[in-house]
């Protein structure tokens, strides 16, 4: 199974408890996603990491009891909700302990603390379509040449101009245009076919 396979097939397979292999993908996909996602919604290294952890011991402990049911919204919507609440749950946790504390150095870290209503969905799919392009250009990296990859990754997602990355390389602009071209094609065609997949 490929390891970006996220079809509704795996979330058969999760019922079964002793399916390791199933577990260990289904943790390899989405583990990181949700750490991700907490970081970048303000919490700490070891924070985001248990909110990683508990939102799959969560999985764990319910999905016996899910239903793949495509018209009522995907499984990473699903997801999506018991992330929100496990970071809802450690900012009120946070919220309690830093009122008690009367410390200010702990109250100026609570008003910086995120809004735990202000997870939105589209931040979630944006995370979501963020780690899937990263996780795929990873996959089909190798089958270009350093140059071709180079010249794609400096100017596609680094940003750079592409004049100072064509005389940096040593490429003529027209061969900057066809690498980009030719990679952003792989990675876009990789996408479809996992997105066409059976979404969850």
């Amino acid at each position: 199974m490929n390891a970006l396979e996220t079809r509704a097939t795996l979330l058969i397979r999760l019922r079964d408890a002793s399916d390791q292999d199933a577990w260990r993908l289904f943790a390899s996909i989405y583990t990181p996603l949700v750490y991700r996602y907490a970081l970048k919604n303000g919490l700490q290294d070891s924070d985001a990491a248990d909110v990683a952890q508990e939102t799959m011991c969560k999985v764990v402990r319910v999905i016996r009891d899910f239903e793949y049911d495509p018209n009522r919204g995907s499984f990473r919507g699903w997801l999506f909700t018991l992330v929100r609440n496990s970071l809802r749950k450690r900012y009120h946790q946070s919220k309690h302990q830093a009122i008690g504390s009367g410390d200010t150095h702990v109250q100026i870290m609570l008003q910086q603390s995120p809004d735990p209503n202000a997870h939105s969905d589209s931040d979630w799919e944006r995370e979501y379509e963020l780690w899937l392009f990263h996780k795929v250009a990873r996959s089909v990296q190798g089958e270009f040449q350093s140059k071709t990859w180079d010249a794609f990754w400096k100017t596609t997602v680094d940003g750079q101009e592409i004049a100072a990355v064509a005389k940096e390389l040593s490429m003529s602009l027209g061969s900057i245009y066809i690498a980009r071209s030719r990679v952003l094609a792989r990675i876009r065609y990789e996408i479809q076919k996992i997105e066409s997949w059976e979404p969850i």
